[in-house]
């Protein structure tokens, strides 16, 4: 089967285009098992992220925050990328009023953890502002006791959604040691001044001037203090945090060069290239359900550490019960580990939930039966359901935009045969999920 692997866009590339992220985030909120011990974080971080824009760029009614790609609002993206770092204890969204019910139901319906909605102020600075009093103020709106008082608060725009934990740790750390740091780029275009008829002045040399982007980082005392201390003006006309915390704290960032996939949704064009980059980083992604058998685990383990050199991602889970549920409007592709006979009922359950979650109306679900075979002989006859009643469930779920596969792992004792079994699982799945070929709907493959 011929792989089509992803070209990622490097620093040198157009920088007019959008940069691609790699594998976009899914992993499981809160969780960062893959990462290295050096990213370790002893000390409280906290986001504050102004989504009270009315977005006039992009020429839309709705703000684009708020806009949806495959069913769910870009800032959910943006969440998500957040919500998945273990050491980001608390995220602040600050909403216009109007837009605290469709907030509080994103937050709801994609089952959002870690999310305060703090009502924003009539300009971005009040609306930052208030995220931050937020932040110290111990209490949320209804009066409950929240997180202790970050040490480090990271600002960032609801409208990039593909921020690394890596770039992150690097501002928290830059942060702590300096009070504040921020994310640079290089100047795309150079910068000119005009005259008051409209004619060219003079033009700034681009070598020397850096494009400020988020994130940017600070710790509480110094952003707490620069928004106490700034004037009315600040409020109303400015846009830089940085230059706040240095007027009036005396504090001068530490400026680090960001990745080129840090831009910004602005305009119109930009909705579709986030879409498109979603959509595509999804497909490398998926959730493994083992059901709590050892072995299932034991299998999960092995396909996770096989997928991670095809540039893909799995977190595994025992079910999609209680907290794991959450997979069910996240997630588009999965993978259920089979032991016993009774896996084909397990599908079918998998396939009710997603229906109802109703997940596949703009975008494919893909569903793979990967079944491991404890026995000697290659007929599967009694351990695993035919052939033809996986083709049937296929058939039927393809109708719902649901593609259903089935997998055959023999199980051997062989180290070096069960490796490369589990290899070939993994470029099979891999090959799967990414192309969602229709003509091998219901086709059951062996490893």
């Amino acid at each position: 089967m011929e792989m089509n692997p992803i070209n990622k866009q490097s620093d040198d590339c157009d920088p007019d285009r959008p940069a691609h992220p790699g594998v976009f985030p899914s992993g499981e909120a809160g969780k960062s098992e893959r990462n290295p011990a050096e990213r370790r974080v002893d000390f409280p971080v906290s986001v504050v992220l102004p989504a009270g824009g009315t977005g006039e760029r992009t020429g839309l009614q709705t703000p684009k925050q708020f806009c949806s790609f495959l069913g769910r609002q870009l800032i959910s993206y943006t969440i998500q990328a957040f919500e998945r770092v273990s050491w980001i204890q608390t995220i602040v969204v600050v909403v216009a009023k109007e837009n605290t019910d469709l907030m509080t139901d994103i937050i709801q319906r994609f089952q959002h953890r870690k999310v305060r909605v703090v009502p924003g102020g009539s300009t971005r600075h009040r609306s930052i502002c208030n995220g931050v009093l937020a932040l110290g103020s111990g209490q949320d709106e209804e009066g409950g006791s929240t997180a202790e008082r970050p040490k480090v608060v990271i600002i960032h725009d609801a409208v990039r959604p593909f921020v690394e934990e890596d770039f992150l740790y690097k501002i928290a750390m830059a942060a702590k040691e300096q009070g504040a740091a921020g994310a640079i780029r290089p100047l795309v275009s150079t910068v000119i001044a005009t005259t008051s008829e409209g004619y060219l002045d003079h033009s700034l040399e681009r070598a020397k001037y850096r494009a400020s982007e988020m994130p940017q980082g600070f710790t509480y005392d110094v952003i707490h203090q620069a928004y106490q201390s700034c004037t009315e003006s600040d409020f109303e006309f400015g846009t830089e945090c940085l230059h706040l915390a240095l007027q009036y704290c005396g504090t001068n960032a530490k400026l680090i060069e960001g990745p080129p996939t840090l831009w910004k949704v602005t305009y119109k064009r930009d909705l579709a290239a986030a879409e498109s980059i979603i959509k595509e980083a999804l497909s490398r992604t998926a959730c493994v359900i083992t059901g709590g058998s050892a072995q299932a685990v034991t299998l999960a383990e092995a396909l996770q550490k096989a997928v991670g050199a095809l540039e893909m991602e799995l977190d595994a889970i025992p079910d999609l019960m209680g907290d794991n549920a959450r997979y069910l409007v996240t997630e588009w592709n999965f993978i259920h580990v089979s032991i016993s006979g009774s896996c084909l009922s397990e599908v079918e359950a998998l396939l009710t939930a997603l229906e109802a979650a109703n997940r596949a109306i703009l975008h494919p679900l893909v569903v793979i039966l990967v079944h491991l075979s404890t026995s000697d002989e290659l007929s599967i006859s009694g351990r695993m359901a035919e052939p033809a009643a996986i083709t049937d469930l296929a058939s039927a779920a393809k109708l719902r935009n649901i593609f259903v596969y089935g997998v055959l792992l023999q199980q051997s004792k062989d180290t070096d045969c069960w490796e490369r079994s589990v290899l070939r699982v993994a470029e099979i799945t891999s090959a799967l999920i990414r192309e969602r070929s229709s003509a091998l709907v219901g086709q059951l493959l062996q490893a």
